[in-house]
C-alpha cells in the first residue's frame, strides 16, 4: 500500500487547520489579545512549513 494517497489526505487536512489558525489570530488581531494573535500566526508558520515537507514527500512518492 502506497503512503502517497494517506499523506495526501493528511496535507489536506493540515491545510485546512491552518487555514482556522490563521482565521481565528486574524480575530484576535484587532483585539486586546494580540499577543494570542502573535503567537497563532508563529504556529501559523510552522504549519504552513510542514505542510510544504508533506507536499514535497507526496511529490517525491508519486515520481517513484
Amino acid at each position: 500500500m502506497s503512503a502517497g494517497p494517506e499523506l495526501s489526505s493528511i496535507t489536506t487536512a493540515l491545510d485546512d487547520l491552518t487555514r482556522q489558525v490563521t482565521a481565528i489570530a486574524e480575530g484576535l488581531e484587532r483585539t486586546d489579545r494580540d499577543d494570542l494573535a502573535k503567537e497563532l500566526f508563529e504556529a501559523e508558520r510552522a504549519l504552513l512549513g510542514a505542510g510544504r515537507r508533506l507536499a514535497r514527500v507526496v511529490d517525491a512518492l508519486d515520481r517513484s
